[in-house]
């Protein structure tokens, strides 16, 4: 079965369905239609729509506020945009076996390709074109038979991109385990990278690392790869990748540089407590420490914690997390008194707050009392600060996180170093965590200047590349007249 060919279009939109992964890719998807008819005589919004297939997790793999996006975007999306959005449920499927984080996601992702191709063929709608999560190139093989544009989202920087275009001849040059290598890694775009520094995934040569291989020759065979960063924070990078310096001899897709692509919700009625608190707090006083939706702490790291903030003598706002139930990949609630030490709470009720739930981090990032983040690096985490031009102190837990450290401290300079002890599941000690913080607050910092001063260039240069005529404006624009020409022949 092919798929229809009149009628309205759609954008098929195929994320993995997890917060970091769905929202960004929904977002970009409403930004990308709206921008693509901005300032068209023929505005015929009717004609075009985004189609969203969704892969059923398993209650013990989904994160808790997945059902509430689903639902708030599914309510508001058409209004938000002016454009029909819709959600379809792929059937479900049962867990495959995995040996690690990037294992389970590209394995469960393709088995769903059959569910996609059925979806997809199926649709009422003529199809413009298919973006995919980067976890599901897979899918590149369906979009191929289907005929149909199959471009690649990717969620994290460019400098992580490089990195996997270049994987493919990179394994065949090291032999050993990167754990083993020693040295640097020859990134094109940035500073000698440190072996010790590079993803989780990639460190050793695993099932993980092989999937990463695998998605990293397989981008080649995109449309384009859509990429959530900003075209003046990683210049260097991704003239490295246009120029064809992480993949020589070979014709590199479309590069479309979309960042920060980042969803904004009104302000609710009454706000949230964290805010109401930081509200009695002096202008960029405040250091955050909070490590996403995954990241927690056993109670010996909380004990550190606790322990650098009082000696570092700044106001803080600690969004500390218990660690997961057993099975379960995301953190529970906290039980404060249980991991404090005793009287912390009395000693800093003055200049701290710790929260023990969710909490809304973007929100808090906006506020004019934050004055710096201690973060897991994630890289929408990262963009969230970056857009408020809060300068960071880097604590990178999983995945890609060392490597984005690495670049916010060395290249784009909007960062404190922390020295982050990774063979002892990345341990902190408290005195480092003192010294940090006091490097990035103290008024008197050498060192902290130089952040908050790149942290705000960058917050310029977020703010001006999604204005109309900016960076990312343009590449999105590009990037939706490409689909609709295709979607009206």
């Amino acid at each position: 079965m092919a798929p229809a060919t009149a009628g309205p279009a759609t954008v098929v939109l195929i994320p993995f369905c997890v917060p970091g992964h769905l929202t960004p890719m929904l977002e970009v998807g409403k930004r990308m239609l709206r921008v693509g008819f901005c300032g068209n005589a023929d505005d015929d919004r009717g004609a075009m729509s985004l189609t969203v297939l969704l892969e059923q997790l398993p209650e013990s793999h989904r994160a808790p506020e997945i059902d509430d996006i689903i639902r708030r975007e599914a309510a508001g999306a058409s209004e938000d945009s002016g454009f029909d959005v819709r959600f379809h449920c792929l059937p479900a499927e049962e867990l495959p076996d995995f040996r690690g984080g990037e294992d389970f996601m590209s394995r469960f992702m393709q088995q769903h390709a059959s569910h996609a191709r059925e979806a997809i063929a199926g649709l009422e709608s003529r199809v413009a074109a298919v973006v995919l999560d980067w976890f599901c190139t897979t899918f590149l093989d369906v979009t191929r038979d289907l005929g149909l544009p199959g471009y690649v989202y990717f969620t994290s920087a460019a400098s992580m991109l490089a990195l996997l275009l270049r994987l493919p001849a990179l394994d065949k040059e090291v032999a050993v385990d990167f754990e083993e290598m020693g040295g640097a890694v020859d990134l094109p775009g940035l500073p000698p990278v440190p072996a010790a520094l590079l993803p989780t995934p990639v460190m050793k040569k695993g099932c993980n690392y092989e999937w990463l291989v695998y998605h990293g020759s397989r981008f080649m065979e995109a449309t384009g790869i859509i990429v959530n960063t900003v075209a003046e924070l990683e210049p260097a990078v991704l003239a490295a990748i246009a120029d064809g310096r992480c993949v020589p001899g070979r014709r590199v897709p479309a590069i479309y540089t979309v960042g920060p692509v980042l969803s904004f919700k009104p302000p609710p009625e009454k706000p949230h407590v964290c805010v109401r608190w930081l509200d009695a707090q002096p202008r960029a006083s405040v250091v955050l420490l909070c490590f996403g939706s995954m990241g927690s702490f056993a109670p010996p790291q909380v004990l550190e914690i606790a322990t650098g903030l009082e000696r570092s003598g700044h106001r803080f706002l600690w969004v500390l997390r218990g660690q997961p139930a057993a099975g379960m990949p995301y953190p529970t609630d906290a039980v404060v008194d249980e991991l404090l030490p005793e009287g912390f709470l009395e000693r800093t009720k003055e200049k701290g707050l710790v929260w023990s739930k969710w909490a809304p981090q973007k929100e808090i990032l906006a506020h004019r009392a934050i004055g710096g983040f201690v973060t897991h690096c994630g890289w929408n985490s990262t963009l969230e600060s970056l857009w408020n031009g809060v300068p960071l102190v880097p604590w990178p837990l999983y995945a890609e996180q060392h490597l984005n450290a690495f670049e916010l401290v060395a290249a784009m300079g909007v960062a404190v170093e922390m020295r982050v002890d990774r063979k002892r599941d990345n341990l902190v000690e408290a005195a480092e965590l003192e010294r940090a913080v006091r490097c990035l607050m103290d008024e008197g910092s050498e060192e902290g200047r130089k952040a908050r001063e790149k942290a705000a260039e960058a917050k310029a240069a977020c703010r001006d590349a999604v204005e109309e005529d900016g960076s990312s404006f343009v590449a999105l624009q590009k990037l939706s007249q490409e689909m609709i020409h295709v979607s009206s022949k």
